[in-house]
């Protein structure tokens, strides 16, 4: 793939797709992780005198203009970051967009609006794609693809629109492909991968692939439960998905077959309600009673997966092992992250809840080997899946 460095940018508008979705409390950034981790390319691009065209998605609007989907505080937010104002244009690939991105001068940032207020950008009629990437097209000169986290998607502003347009990889997306690649080529072992999050069916494809390249399976979070369930242990109101216990028993199996340990929680908290106020405490997890929920790993098992980490050469942790939101249930979560940061091991915090876990419990982000932007993403390339935002960019 063809890096920035391989561009002459100078005086030319460039398309910059960054990954801005960020979590919003009215028009407050709650997390602003994914605005810093975009600033290195944006800042190379506007040295070398660039005009800079950021655009990004955020949330899920329904193919229009949605207020709550706005992205102008993201504009404000990173001017701050910046140190300089960033022009904000009042639609995607408008008359606005074309006015603001068409008086930039060399070294200036514009962002526009949210792409998914444009039902062409996740279109799945290849035509009505191609029709907003062509009108994108005519607001920039280069491309740059730098938004790690929806590199999975074919979507206009990811896929369609670098084949119209000489492209390059930005540095957030180099990384992060260089840091997957070391765990799907040949990490350091022992290799111990830690699951969490809340249902098993999203991570069914990169277990079964990890079955093949990893030594060690820890699993927390919601998605424990159909693992205790698939053993015969009693799971009493946690979250279940019945239909995947089969699966589950038979990944149970193949990973005794071949040699990979997965370790479940000994203990979890449960609690009488999903609520932070509600009556709970830690339990055996063979026996949580019928009326109670899981909604942490309990402090045994914590001490249990910092154990079954303390060996390990590689780490790739993706998914929390409770409802961190809520205080009593963030403690398992913590004692996993802190575990990580004590670890000599290189670890990888696979984006998403994860890494927003990490800030929320205030980690120093230093302390990780690497923290993903991009959860979904890096599942699927663990997964073996080809990515459209990587193949677009690979020529």
């Amino acid at each position: 793939m063809r890096t920035i460095d391989d561009l002459d940018v100078s005086g030319k508008r460039v398309f910059v797709r960054a990954d801005l979705n960020v979590p919003l409390d009215g028009e407050r950034i709650t997390d602003d992780g994914r605005i810093r981790a975009s600033l290195p390319t944006i800042t190379t691009l506007r040295d070398r005198g660039a005009r800079v065209v950021v655009a990004a998605h955020l949330g899920r609007p329904k193919g229009a203009p949605d207020p709550a989907f706005s992205l102008r505080p993201v504009a404000a937010r990173l001017g701050e970051l910046l140190g300089a104002p960033v022009a904000f244009a009042a639609d995607t690939a408008g008359e606005s967009a074309r006015a603001v991105t068409g008086g930039l001068a060399d070294g200036e940032v514009a962002l526009v609006e949210n792409l998914r207020f444009e039902p062409g950008e996740t279109s799945k009629d290849d035509a009505e794609r191609a029709e907003f990437a062509d009108r994108l097209a005519l607001l920039a000169d280069l491309y740059v693809g730098d938004g790690f986290g929806a590199v999975h998607r074919k979507h206009a502003s990811v896929f369609d629109l670098p084949r119209r347009l000489p492209h390059a990889v930005g540095g957030l997306v180099l990384a992060e492909v260089e840091v997957l690649r070391k765990l799907t080529g040949d990490p350091a072992r022992p290799y111990a991968v830690v699951l969490g999050g809340s249902k098993v069916s999203d991570k069914l494809g990169v277990i079964d692939n990890l079955l093949g390249t990893a030594d060690r399976l820890l699993i927390g979070g919601g998605m424990v439960f159909t693992f205790l369930k698939a053993k015969g242990y009693e799971v009493g109101s946690s979250l279940l998905e019945a239909d995947q216990l089969d699966t589950v028993r038979d990944y149970l199996a193949r990973a005794e077959k071949q040699g990979v340990e997965i370790v479940l929680p000994v203990d979890v908290v449960a609690a009488e309600a999903f609520s932070a106020d509600a009556p709970h405490g830690a339990v055996d997890a063979d026996a949580i009673p019928a009326d109670r929920m899981g909604l942490d790993i309990g402090p045994r098992s914590q001490e249990l997966f910092a154990d079954k980490l303390a060996d390990a050469a590689t780490v790739f942790w993706n998914g929390p092992m409770g409802v961190f939101e809520m205080e009593p249930y963030s403690h398992g979560t913590r004692a996993l992250a802190r575990a990580l940061t004590e670890s000599s091991a290189f670890t990888v915090v696979g984006g998403g809840d994860s890494a927003a876990a990490v800030r929320a419990l205030g980690f120093d982000e230093a302390a990780f080997g690497h923290i993903s932007t991009g959860g979904g993403a890096s599942l699927e390339y663990l997964e073996g899946k080809p990515l459209p935002g990587i193949e677009a960019l690979d020529d």
